[in-house]
């Protein structure tokens, strides 16, 4: 930990920077990084696919607190896995008040993902997390510090109160988090989830190691606002570009967008790295970095590195399917692969990065043929009712529940996807629909697929390691 990994492997989530992608690069002394975002419908499917491999088994054999992997174990495991035709079970959903179920889950499964990460070596593991999914990112930070994450890193959002979480949950002490919600004054009662540590494990939590924690930023203004609290001071910052993949920031200015509805940037959104610099934190470059140019130009300007997602999304390493992978590289190698960037998917307002395959969310024959449902619910928010008591809702649930009985704008579920549902059919593990088969996929990606396309092989996958070798081979 006193040497800066130069190449951090980003946090992409559903679960496509798995815990073998994280521990194949972090193996070499880099920063190998697992998604925390949905951790625990993922853990909790492979888990009713009966585990194959053993390794979550493997895992919860050394969880501190063996009652609680006991209840998790008998609540999901399933020996021999369920039918291919049978649904999975569902999972509570995440409220002010979760569920004990859910919150031991939640930590369970962060503490899986990073302990597994972490096998077999000593280099550094991170977990990533978008500020965006509030309520359950205390639960699963508490599990990742459980298994001795190295590094959390927040994006999609404001990270400002993330290194007092981190500070409180290491000290095992309660912590409670506001959430924002829709509707509310200044004099109503303020939106609060507690993540009790005590509460969690049935007695007095351990003192834990504090990570050190990565902000993820698309503007100068937003590192020098947490740079200068030390309530808010990151250990370092991620830079990112809007040719990142999955959320981008908003670009600044009056929105402007192209023939085919993207968001325009310009100058305007250009992060002045000297500045950045001055701050006196060590800082990575995300975006179109991942090349052995990205690399030269990122240490030029001063930074400690690069962090690079598409390069390892399509390793075999990736926790995304390999079906979904092969089509991206075949569509690649046919020249027609195409990534756009979608001001409407994504329920949380942010501009999402959606790759155009057929039989996927892209395909508007899928989007016309899907039934809505919101039964993951990661994204949606609390609202204020008439009567003053706490809702939630998500612009990307059936219309009819949104605008009705929830009292939505329509013109807020135009264009909406479920991120939730796509995310995790990208990552192999669809929900089946009793009467409309399994969940369509939505694929994320950069716009830079230039090391792709000298990574990827006629026939089969490149590795993790290929890619880390490709990144370092000019220097």
């Amino acid at each position: 930990m006193t040497q800066l990994p130069q190449i951090i492997q980003g946090g992409m989530g559903v679960a496509v920077s798995s815990w073998r992608l994280a521990n194949a690069v972090a193996s070499t002394g880099n920063l190998g990084v697992v998604s925390g975002t949905g951790t625990d419908v993922v853990i909790a499917r492979r888990l009713q696919l009966g585990d194959p491999g053993g390794d979550i088994r493997r895992a919860l054999a050394h969880f501190p607190y063996p009652a609680i992997a006991r209840r998790v174990m008998r609540t999901y495991y399933l020996h021999g896995g369920k039918a291919a035709q049978d649904s999975f079970r569902t999972l509570p959903r995440f409220t002010l008040e979760p569920s004990q179920e859910l919150q031991e889950l939640t930590v369970v499964a962060n503490f899986v993902e990073v302990w597994l990460a972490k096998e077999g070596h000593d280099g550094p593991v991170g977990v990533n997390f978008l500020r965006k999914v509030e309520i359950p990112l205390p639960f699963g930070l508490f599990g990742a510090m459980l298994a001795g994450v190295d590094y959390v890193i927040v994006g999609a959002g404001n990270p400002a109160e993330i290194p007092r979480m981190i500070r409180t949950l290491a000290a095992g002490e309660d912590l409670t988090i506001s959430v924002r919600g829709q509707g509310f004054t200044s004099a109503d009662r303020p939106l609060e989830c507690v993540c009790s540590p005590s509460s969690i494990v049935g007695g007095q939590p351990p003192v834990l190691a504090e990570p050190r924690m990565l902000a993820i930023s698309a503007s100068v203004e937003l590192a020098e606002a947490l740079a200068k609290d030390s309530a808010s001071r990151p250990f370092g910052f991620v830079i990112e570009g809007p040719t990142a993949g999955g959320h981008n920031a908003p670009p600044r200015g009056p929105r402007r967008t192209d023939d085919l509805g993207q968001p325009i940037y310009d100058d305007r959104d250009a992060v002045d790295l000297s500045k950045i610099a001055q701050l006196g934190l060590p800082f990575w470059l995300a975006g179109s970095y991942g090349t052995p140019e990205g690399l030269t130009a990122a240490l030029a300007a001063g930074a400690a590195g690069v962090q690079v997602g598409t390069a390892f999304a399509y390793s075999a390493e990736s926790g995304m399917d390999d079906r979904y992978k092969r089509e991206v590289l075949d569509a690649l190698a046919a020249g027609t692969l195409e990534v756009r960037t979608d001001w409407r998917a994504s329920p949380t307002g942010f501009p999402f990065k959606v790759v155009q395959l057929p039989g996927t969310i892209a395909d508007p024959e899928v989007v016309g043929n899907r039934k809505l449902v919101c039964d993951l619910s990661y994204l949606r928010v609390p609202y204020k009712k008439d009567d003053g008591s706490v809702d939630y809702r998500c612009p990307a649930e059936p219309v009819a529940v949104y605008t009705g009985r929830k009292g939505g704008r329509a013109a807020n579920t135009e264009g909406r996807r479920c991120l939730c549902n796509g995310l995790v059919a990208a990552a192999g593990l669809a929900q089946v629909r009793r009467n409309g088969g399994p969940e369509p996929v939505i694929i994320t990606s950069g716009d830079d697929f230039r090391a792709v396309a000298e990574l990827a092989p006629e026939t089969g996958f490149y590795t993790a390691a290929d890619v880390l070798n490709y990144l370092q081979s000019r220097r």
